[in-house]
């Protein structure tokens, strides 16, 4: 029996697809033919990439960029229904949490968000891991509706190209019914780019607490020569220390990435919530008794503004003798 194809959001940024799409395909192949949505410009010098990862067909609708979560969940739900898929998969971020949960209402579909992992059930319906209550249980939860949408995690599977590809064909969609105009966007503010991963996408986050003092020079340092990005603890960014977007925890960014160093970084429970399922977890503390040590993998109690200087430069080296 022939699986229905699995539409797979495409998150991109002036065209450039974003490295959480890829991994958004690899688990999707698992589960049934891939095809891709992509919303706004530039599709066209994305094909091949989508190609290599086995991508058959890209349904487009071409939105302008001002368009709001509203339109961006309308144009998904309406090429759910056109295309005869029965799934939709969605990198989970902040933005396409919503679209997911107003694209499952306006389709009847079953919601799962903060997905880990997928497979089909013997009956061939959709069967979504995920983790709870920081990452200390594992879920499995079957979506008995017709259709399903999920929002899969960061980092949950490594990306993979397909086997083979072709270049994939193009569909291209007209919303048929707008939205109705509730909000607009009068003002958009794009941060200065750090050149950095996103914290909710990168597989390498150092992380600073209240052990920095206000101080993330040598995590930034660290960060930039391990290709990674830059988080903190509530305290650090209520004291001002840095912005609030770099916050990791229960109220922050949930992140999953392979490497998770923590400098100056105790350990609450708000924090842990938001970083345990990290692969490896380096802890960097002065103090010994800190609770970051009873989750890391490996431990160094010492001084943040000695050792992690210490760790960039041993990186560096490396590098160098590799070059």
């Amino acid at each position: 029996m022939t699986q229905p194809a699995v539409l797979a959001l495409v998150d991109h940024h002036d065209g450039v697809v974003r490295a959480p799409a890829f991994e958004l395909l690899t688990l999707a192949r698992s589960v049934g033919p891939v095809e891709a949505v992509w919303l706004g410009s530039g599709l066209a010098g994305a094909l091949d990439l989508l190609a290599e990862h086995g991508v058959s067909t890209v349904h487009h609708v071409d939105l302008d960029a001002e368009a709001t979560v509203a339109t961006s969940a309308r144009a998904l739900a309406e090429i759910l229904v056109e295309s005869g898929a029965t799934t939709v998969l969605l990198s989970s971020t902040f933005e396409n949490k919503e679209v997911a949960a107003l694209t499952a209402h306006e389709t009847g579909a079953g919601l799962s968000v903060d997905a880990a992992g997928l497979e089909r059930s013997g009956e061939g319906r959709l069967v979504v891991h995920q983790q709870a209550f920081a990452a200390t249980w594992t879920l499995q939860v079957e979506i008995t509706t017709p259709r399903a949408v999920v929002a899969v995690k960061p980092n949950a599977v490594p990306a993979e190209a397909a086997p083979t590809g072709e270049t994939p064909q193009v569909v291209s969609h007209a919303l048929v019914h707008p939205p109705a105009a509730r909000t607009r966007v009068v003002e958009r503010t794009v941060r200065p780019s750090s050149g950095r991963p996103e914290l909710g996408e990168a597989q390498v986050v150092v992380a600073g607490g209240r052990g920095t003092e206000g101080d993330f020079s040598a995590v930034e340092e660290l960060a930039e020569v391990l290709g990674g990005a830059v988080g903190a603890t509530r305290v650090a960014t209520d004291e001002g220390w840095i912005g609030h977007e770099t916050q990791i925890g229960q109220t922050g960014v949930t992140i999953s990435p392979r490497l998770y160093v923590g400098a100056g970084v105790s350990g609450a429970v708000h924090h842990r919530g938001g970083m345990q399922s990290s692969g490896t977890i380096v802890a960097v503390n002065a103090d010994p008794e800190a609770p970051i040590f009873e989750i890391a993998d490996f431990g160094v109690v010492g001084d943040l503004f000695t050792v992690l200087p210490q760790a960039a430069a041993e990186v560096r080296r490396l590098k160098a003798e590799q070059a």
